[in-house]
């Protein structure tokens, strides 16, 4: 029996009641089922399994608990990229500051107003992935999004965009409770490409829904910081048509509590598929990666790439799954997640599983944890080198590896550069 056949366990959590937002038919419509499936679900509790390693009560709480505002440096982040550039203010889209919605060969326009509308095109898609994505595990933190996110955006790509769509999330108020839903489709053949930083606001919620059709390609690259004491969970659901290509990547560094999923569905032959990130986090860091990919064409492959270096008592869980269905034929499936731990102080914890059902497959999964390896660092410090800087050229070397799954190497030399600035910064 294939593990999506299996019921959705539920939770003994009540739902408080909630009143949806008023808007068009059709997301009218999503919204209420979306609710309905959060209220069955209940909210994620730290005895769930899939929360096992990370206690999400900071991110069901009625009330976010206060943030801390920094300096945002990290709205310079992307600027060698000619970029269309949309800026969300503690979760509200700015369009004083935002650029004009048009971009050749691509329809962009808010939620807001897409959801004002009983008709659209959207209707085939929002709440859509997310509903899929909910077995074997229930998300129920997403189908919440679903069902109150009034913030975000409805992309239609059409053909190959002249420039990324560069989303900018700026945090200004110490309290905020931010919920951004995006919803993308590529038709057939087109490219895009998302960018994507910024620390939101003291809490966010995000959905990103991304419809990949046949030999279209998607790109996209987020660096989540540098406001340390934010609280976020993300979830990216995508599905993948024949010949199409899926690449996302994400840099954290700072955050008490970051929780990114990633849902990736095959259903067209012949598609790949990357997901990877890098994190570094000091103190009371807790950084959570949680990966489904399920393989259901054939001939597809899929890569997952996690590096995340802890120190000072940090935190870091990973947990990926690969799932291959009787039909999906060829399937070449990786996974690696590594943690670096720069004392003894800090923990990585990984949960890589696969579930097979067809014969003719490559799969693999790995899972490491270890400490700067001494020999390499005797080898650099005996040659002149300062022993901190003997150590941020190993670190950067080690996060090296989920950096080079960026294919714009302009955008790959942009986070080596923010990787770079964090590590200088955490030697005063």
């Amino acid at each position: 029996m294939y593990a999506d056949r299996k019921p959705i366990k539920k939770t003994a959590y009540v739902m408080p009641e909630i009143a949806l937002p008023t808007g068009g038919k059709w997301i009218t419509e999503a919204r209420k089922a979306a609710l309905t499936s959060a209220s069955e679900y209940g909210m994620p509790q730290k005895r769930d399994e899939y929360w096992k390693y990370t206690d999400p009560t900071t991110l069901t709480s009625d009330q976010p608990t206060p943030a801390a505002i920094f300096d945002a440096d990290e709205v310079g982040l992307f600027d060698n990229v000619d970029r269309l550039k949309l800026f969300f203010v503690d979760g509200v889209f700015n369009a004083d500051m935002s650029d004009d919605l048009s971009l050749a060969g691509v329809e962009i326009e808010t939620l807001e107003t897409a959801g004002q509308a009983d008709i659209h095109w959207a209707s085939s898609l929002y709440g859509v992935l997310e509903t899929n994505g909910q077995r074997p595990v229930p998300r129920p933190l997403a189908a919440l999004n679903t069902a109150t996110a009034t913030q975000g955006t409805v992309i239609r790509a059409t053909g190959k965009a002249d420039k990324p769509i560069s989303f900018i999330y700026l945090h200004e108020d110490t309290s905020s409770d931010a919920t951004i839903h995006h919803t993308i489709k590529l038709e057939k053949g087109a490219d895009l490409t998302i960018l994507e930083n910024g620390p939101a606001a003291a809490r966010f919620n995000k959905v990103m829904e991304v419809d990949v059709a046949d030999g279209a390609s998607f790109h996209h690259v987020r660096a989540q910081g540098r406001d340390h004491e934010r609280r976020a969970v993300t979830h990216i659901f995508a599905r993948l048509g024949r010949e199409s290509s899926f690449k996302s990547f994400t840099l954290t560094v700072n955050g008490v509590l970051t929780r990114n999923e990633a849902i990736i569905e095959f259903t067209g032959d012949d598609a790949h598929a990357t997901v990877a990130g890098a994190c570094a986090g000091d103190g009371d860091f807790h950084h959570d990666d949680t990966v489904f990919i399920t393989h259901d064409a054939v001939n597809c492959e899929s890569r997952q790439v996690y590096k995340k270096v802890l120190r000072n008592g940090a935190v870091g869980v990973f947990q990926g799954k690969i799932l291959v269905k009787p039909d999906a034929q060829k399937t070449d499936g990786y996974q690696i997640s590594q943690g670096l731990l720069l004392d003894d102080d800090s923990t990585f914890q990984a949960k890589p599983e696969l579930e097979i059902y067809a014969d003719d497959v490559a799969c693999s999964h790995g899972s490491t944890v270890g400490a700067l390896d001494d020999t390499a660092l005797f080898y650099l410090t005996s040659r002149g080198i300062p022993h901190k800087e003997a150590q941020d050229m190993l670190t950067l070397a080690f996060l090296g590896e989920a950096i080079d799954e960026i294919e714009d190497e302009d955008l790959a030399e942009d986070i080596r550069a923010r990787l770079e600035r964090w590590m200088a910064r955490r030697h005063g």
